[in-house]
């Protein structure tokens, strides 16, 4: 909602944030492919995991620079740079929050849907 209502308000009436879209899209893929490939059995840390971790942690910082530089550049509004800064607090935390509760192999996973 946030997202959305920095680009079309009619204040701001740019659509340029909404490149944002692509790193909600692809901060959880290294992550799923790491979990995938990964055997946890091993307590010790695994290279692909922490690879898995560093990716995504550039998508996301990625993700938070890009309305940033955008509104540096004058491309759109600082108002509207920080509801799109807003919003990715709110998606990320999200995506954060559904592996955190759905990332245990237990019985209640989301990799049996």
């Amino acid at each position: 909602m946030f997202l959305m209502l920095g680009c079309a308000l009619p204040v701001y009436n740019k659509y340029w944030p909404l490149f944002v879209l692509f790193f909600y899209i692809l901060s959880p893929i290294p992550y799923c492919i790491a979990r995938r490939v990964v055997d946890d059995t091993d307590t010790a840390s695994n290279a692909c995991k922490e690879l898995a971790i560093f990716l995504t942690t550039g998508i996301v910082v990625s993700a938070f620079g890009l309305p940033i530089i955008f509104a540096r550049a004058t491309v759109i509004e600082w108002g509207a740079c920080a509801l799109v800064l807003t919003g990715n607090a709110i998606i990320f935390g999200t995506i954060l929050g559904f592996f955190l509760v759905f990332g245990t192999n237990d019985d209640f996973s989301w990799q049996q849907w």
